[in-house]
């Protein structure tokens, strides 16, 4: 038997900002608020489903340099280029971490500086 990713925590300045910028991006919901500040969000289905949720935790002073992990999106419903400008549009900035340009995929940056890749090939949505 294997294990499943369940879920992801990032580290944030501002979990209900940031929590609610990933929900609009990947089209989730709240699915819960911990006393500490904590959100989490998910897909309908919630925790336990077939896409792993997010956890949005406090932290004073994150460092998104030092991440060790990045998350990679796959638009659903538009090519790629479609869904870069409507990352764009929501906030989302161009991150340079070293690209030749030849790459297939776009990397950015969210509105905390955590980055991440929006990769080409278009995905069914769950």
């Amino acid at each position: 038997m294997a294990c499943r990713l369940s879920e992801i925590v990032v580290d944030s300045r501002d979990p209900e900002g940031l929590a609610a910028w990933w929900a609009e991006v990947l089209g989730y919901r709240v699915l819960g608020r911990d006393d500490d500040g904590a959100v989490e969000i998910g897909p309908e289905a919630g925790f336990g489903g077939a896409a792993p949720t997010l956890v949005f935790a406090p932290v004073a002073d994150p460092s998104p340099q030092k991440s060790r992990l990045h998350l990679d999106v796959n638009a659903t419903d538009r090519d790629q280029d479609a869904e870069l400008q409507r990352l764009l549009d929501l906030g989302a900035t161009r991150a340079e971490v070293g690209q030749t340009g030849e790459e297939s995929w776009y990397v950015l940056a969210d509105p905390e500086g955590n980055p991440f890749c929006l990769l080409r090939r278009r995905l069914d949505p769950l």
